[in-house]
């Protein structure tokens, strides 16, 4: 069996939006009790983390780290299309992940109890993300 539904998130700008629980609701209706869950995102400029959920400051840090390593408006970029984080928010995009899998175990999303599923958004103005959750299994 194959279930695939597609959810959409604003974003307020460049942030972790926990998305955890549209993830779980999806696999929990699915019916399928064992399988993997499958999760892509449709953008170039926006990412997928599994992360720590219990501590904010874990997000934050990894903010600032990505700040530091890949710099808004660096004159060494040429693509600035739409603005000084554009060619950072595509390279912050590779630099992570842009899909994820997962084990869906007795109807859940077989998680460790301190992992969180965020979506990272790159840009610094909102946006509309879209993320594609494919569930396979029985």
């Amino acid at each position: 069996m194959v279930v695939q539904e597609t959810i959409q998130i604003e974003t307020r700008g460049r942030s972790t939006y926990d998305i955890s629980s549209q993830v779980h609701d999806i696999v929990r209706q699915s019916a399928i009790k064992t399988g993997i869950c499958q999760l892509f995102i449709q953008h170039t400029s926006a990412s997928l983390v599994l992360c720590e959920n219990a501590d904010p400051d874990v997000r934050s840090d990894l903010e600032k780290f990505m700040s530091r390593l890949v710099v808004d408006g660096d004159p060494m970029f040429d693509h600035r299309d739409e603005g000084p984080d554009d060619m950072s928010a595509h390279i912050r995009s590779i630099l992570t992940n842009m899909d994820m899998s997962f084990p869906v175990t007795d109807g859940r999303p077989g998680l460790g109890v301190w992992q969180g599923i965020y979506l990272w958004e790159h840009r610094t103005h909102p946006h509309r993300r879209r993320v594609t959750v494919t569930i396979y299994g029985e």
